[in-house]
């Protein structure tokens, strides 16, 4: 006797109930639980109210051919095993089901034995192709959810170091999180799309990450920078995007290596002009920019509000892109008249 589960339903479609009676009766012995279908329409009906695991179907029928029904059931129950049942010995008609769908065929008149074993093989190989396919779902789905855990753990953790690098400066103390904002508020204004808005925000945030790298004593220097200093502090766009290589979209990468190119083009070891930036690179330079005139710093006070809105609009065309531009004016209007960078972000809470 098989070691079928009582719950395993195959259905029995053939136009001779005595064939069935035959049919059902080895199976029922077996374990299995039988339903009958005298043709293809009553066939389908049952497997529309219940799908079955397993169909046993003739090859030939009045009305609609069970060589004809095999891709109906192929198609809307994939899961469904198909044996055919034949007494034609064509060898076209037995490859066209096999290719529509079928899994075995089996000859009459029956030789039972072989009929249970087809059974058996048939429903075991259905049940193995169903457990491959649900775990290389799940194995997709448990691989795209560590990825997306990892990811976010990791930028939580940069963002955590930015947060603890900006707390022991007192002139940056907060700026990351300013950009961040400020460029969301250009972002939505601009009309970039939800996904785009995420990865600016996280660029945004984590644009100064590489300053990790950067000698403490040439970024808090109270004087002017030499070239040399300059070029040092600069660095620190390349060794951010190289931190958050691993885990960060294309987008998040390119809006930290690139915050500092400039929309002509000439920018400190520049490839090409800002015309071919990501958007999202155009804004973090303008926000980035923004905030950091308006924020005191080592070697001077914050320029007033009025004054960094006026050398941002006069850079528009040359270091930010018009465009860009013309949207932070548009936050900067709603937001209203008061000063500083901390009121401009205060419009959104």
């Amino acid at each position: 006797m098989s070691l079928s589960a009582p719950e395993t339903t195959i259905l029995v479609v053939d136009d001779e109930p005595f064939m069935r009676r035959i049919l059902k009766d080895r199976l029922d012995f077996e374990g299995y639980f039988c339903l009958e279908a005298g043709d293809a329409f009553e066939a389908m009906s049952k497997i529309r109210e219940s799908p079955p695991e397993l169909v046993i179907l003739d090859v030939m029928m009045p009305g609609k051919s069970g060589q004809a029904l095999v891709p109906e059931i192929q198609s809307e129950y994939p899961d469904t095993g198909i044996i055919m049942a034949t007494a034609v010995s064509e060898p076209r008609i037995i490859i066209d089901c096999m290719k529509n769908g079928a899994d075995d065929y089996v000859g009459k008149p029956f030789d039972l034995d072989q009929v249970v074993q087809s059974v058996n093989k048939v429903l075991e190989m259905k049940r193995l192709e169903l457990k491959i396919r649900l775990y290389h779902c799940g194995l997709e789905h448990t691989v795209e959810d560590q990825k997306q855990k990892i990811r976010e753990t990791f930028l939580h953790s940069v963002e955590s170091l930015v947060s603890a690098l900006e707390a022991k400066d007192a002139y940056t103390g907060g700026h990351s999180r300013r950009v961040s904002e400020l460029s969301c508020l250009i972002g939505e204004k601009v009309g970039i799309s939800e996904d785009q808005l995420e990865d600016l925000r996280w660029g945004a945030l984590l644009h100064d990450v590489g300053k990790i790298a950067v000698n403490p004593a040439v970024q808090n220097k109270p004087d002017t920078l030499t070239p040399d200093e300059y070029t040092h502090v600069m660095t620190h766009a390349i060794v951010g995007a190289g931190i958050v290589r691993p885990v960060a979209s294309r987008r998040v990468i390119e809006i930290i290596a690139h915050h500092h190119d400039r929309f002509d083009g000439k920018g400190l070891n520049q490839a090409a002009p800002g015309e071919g930036w990501p958007l999202g690179t155009g804004i973090v330079a303008v926000a980035d920019s923004f905030d950091a005139m308006t924020s005191d710093r080592p070697y001077r006070p914050g320029t007033p509000r009025e004054q960094a809105i006026a050398e941002i609009m006069r850079c528009s065309g040359s270091q930010f892109d018009p465009k860009i531009v013309e949207a932070f004016l548009g936050v900067i209007q709603e937001q209203g008249p008061r000063a500083g960078a901390e009121a401009v972000l205060a419009f959104v809470r």
